[in-house]
């Protein structure tokens, strides 16, 4: 049975017991930042609750990023999740525990890591068909390798912000295909990628694998992702090398990690197809299938809701991502790259079967061959100045409760 909160909050809380994000806040009287973990509307201030019950391993709760918590690996998780629960769920510790709860309106939320290395994947088998359907139409969908290999570029840390970061217009070089040159000016197809982004820590030095079946001692855990992205930019720049200007400006993740290990209950086998190739053992894992589903490379039931100012406009599902977490973090060091604490990687675009699955304008207007309307009335096929775009995602969990993973939101401003 999942413990209940001396808190009596809703059962269907989507920030139960179950679930202890963690986040990095301060507040108006308190500007330094410092670790929280989300329990129903309240944060409680990890730190300064660890000192007063007198746990001494929360000393590292006191830091600005989450980075020196992830730097003591997946033991140093388990054990902070689990006092968390106890201090929370036990009557005992009210007394201690509840001076340190802080109404989630009184606080400050801000990135939650210090990003080391950002990679973004391609892991949606419609998203890329939709792709290869837009861009080559005479070609086949899929690029030869897309089944083989989990397909990624290497993102800009540095422009990695937490949701409600407006962000100027980029500009860039475009050109269309029948314009004889290219020029320089403000993206005219400015897009959204709705992605779920996973966390990493535990470091490993240059030459280290990290296996699938390791992969769970360095995911700890995921946020909501936006990968924006100006598709003129990126049209013109990304042959024959990948993504650049067109995706470096602004990548948008929510407030709030959720640990890898309250989505447990969210678990799914992948979406693998008869005559799909056998992937190559070093993505495979322990109780992997022919194919690379199941065991320690599984997907997840975790389902995205994106609206642009204030209209739905689409409702990705993730169960239907191609690529385990766990198989990207092992492609990502099966030649020897280290991994960083703070390290985030992007599940790529998430799209479903059905034109209300999409997850990125590119798709929803079809290249811009179909607008699609906001509840005003307005047609959009890219993002307009002053737009707000707004993403939320859920997943089950234990005994029929859900998760929710709080928000991931930005506004386009005019380019600078």
């Amino acid at each position: 049975m999942t413990a209940t909160s001396w808190l009596d909050l809703p059962a269907d809380h989507p920030f139960g017991i179950h679930h202890l994000p963690y986040g990095i806040f301060s507040t108006a009287t308190d500007p330094g930042r410092r670790v929280g973990v989300r329990i129903g509307d309240l944060v409680l201030d990890a730190s300064r609750a660890s000192i007063s019950a007198g746990y001494a391993a929360g000393g590292v709760w006191s830091a600005p990023s989450l980075n020196p918590f992830l730097g003591q690996g997946s033991i140093a998780w388990a054990a902070g999740r689990a006092w968390l629960t106890e201090v929370l769920s036990d009557p005992a510790y009210r007394s201690v525990i509840e001076r340190h709860l802080l109404p989630l309106d009184a606080v400050t939320l801000h990135l939650p890591i210090e990003v080391g290395d950002y990679v973004d994947y391609y892991a949606s088998a419609h998203h890329a068909s939709n792709v290869g359907k837009i861009f080559r139409p005479d070609s086949p969908a899929l690029p030869v390798n897309w089944k083989h290999l989990p397909i990624g570029y290497h993102g800009r840390s540095g422009t990695v912000v937490v949701s409600g970061t407006d962000f100027h217009r980029p500009s860039g070089q475009r050109k269309g295909p029948q314009d004889p040159a290219p020029v320089f000016g403000p993206s005219v197809r400015l897009d959204i990628e709705a992605e779920l982004g996973y966390v990493v820590g535990g470091a490993t030095t240059m030459g280290e694998r990290v296996s699938v079946d390791e992969a769970g001692e360095h995911v700890f855990g995921v946020v909501i992702l936006n990968d924006w992205s100006a598709r003129d930019i990126q049209a013109w720049e990304y042959v024959p090398l990948g993504p650049y200007l067109g995706k470096s400006f602004c990548t948008s993740i929510s407030a709030w990690v959720t640990p890898m290990v309250a989505l447990e209950a969210a678990r799914i086998d992948l979406p693998r197809e008869e005559g799909d190739p056998e992937v190559l053992p070093y993505l495979r894992g322990t109780g992997t299938g022919a194919q690379g589903s199941g065991g320690t490379a599984y997907g997840l039931d975790v389902h995205l809701q994106v609206s642009v100012n204030g209209t739905v406009v689409t409702r990705p599902d993730y169960r239907d991502m191609y690529w385990s977490p766990a198989q990207m973090l092992a492609h990502m060091t099966v030649n020897g790259a280290s991994i960083r604490d703070g390290d985030l990687f992007g599940s790529g675009t998430i799209s479903g079967p059905d034109k209300g699955q999409r997850g990125s304008f590119l798709e929803l207007a079809w290249g811009g061959a179909e607008p699609f309307e906001l509840a005003d009335g307005s047609p959009r096929t890219y993002l307009q100045d002053g737009d707000e775009v707004v993403m939320t995602a859920w997943a089950p969990g234990p005994d029929g409760s859900r998760i929710g993973l709080g928000e991931v939101s930005g506004r386009v401003l005019p380019t600078r």
